[in-house]
């Protein structure tokens, strides 16, 4: 996938990775940038062409993949966290992040994808997270709505191989965005994480794992749980 000379749009860009995404798209050479976001009064990313999609919505997504057929390269970026537990978290806002992450996602596939296919096969480049792998309390649903985006990213792969379009994950620690502005750990520089998204991209990778945090995460899947979860982890417990 060469990113020079590529159509791109770019969901939830305006702010944080999906921003950067879209300027260094067209400073590596994109021909066109769709910058898209729910409010697109919010995106102000010179020389993109500002589009508004909300992924949850599907007429506005049937909308905005009815202008842009010339597209080359989706990023599924648009993301929400609600910070929320199973047991005691607000259900509509748990909904409300498997909807944007998962079916909003999905939702964007399925509207580009003829699109992609018209254009020559093209790309997908779904912005996933390190949170696919394992569970954090106090995001716990967030880990759910990432893993089920990781395996949608997994299943459509091997869906558009046969028109030729490439499926790429993109997995990462925390980055220096608002939706981590919270937490008091060390973050990547979003600029960092989207350039070496892009060079996964163009040098044709299935999966992109952007730090040690991802690669150690997703090593641990093969170990025994209490590599991941050590604080739950008491041989002297009941086996119960």
């Amino acid at each position: 996938m060469d990113i020079k000379g590529a159509i791109a749009l770019v969901t939830g860009a305006n702010r944080g990775i999906g921003r950067h995404f879209a300027q260094q798209l067209l400073e590596r050479g994109a021909t066109k940038v769709y910058a898209t976001a729910r409010d697109p009064e919010r995106v102000d990313v010179a020389g993109a062409q500002v589009l508004s999609l909300d992924v949850t919505d599907p007429a506005s997504v049937a909308a905005a993949a009815s202008t842009a057929t010339d597209v080359t390269l989706l990023v599924n970026n648009a993301g929400f966290s609600a910070h929320q537990n199973y047991l005691d978290g607000d259900l509509d806002r748990l909904r409300l992040e498997m909807e944007t992450l998962f079916w909003g996602s999905l939702s964007t596939i399925r509207a580009f994808a003829p699109v992609l296919e018209r254009n020559g096969g093209g790309a997908i480049l779904n912005v996933l997270s390190a949170m696919s792998w394992f569970s954090y309390d106090g995001a716990n649903s967030y880990s759910s709505a990432k893993a089920a985006q990781w395996a949608l990213t997994n299943g459509v792969r091997l869906e558009l191989a046969r028109q030729r379009t490439l499926v790429t994950g993109l997995h990462m620690g925390s980055v220096d965005t608002d939706m981590m502005a919270a937490y008091d750990v060390d973050k990547l520089d979003p600029a960092d994480v989207v350039r070496a998204a892009l060079d996964g991209v163009q040098a044709g990778a299935l999966e992109i794992l952007v730090d040690d945090a991802s690669r150690q995460v997703k090593a641990a899947l093969a170990l025994d749980p209490s590599a991941l979860y050590p604080q739950r982890h008491d041989p002297g417990r009941s086996g119960r």
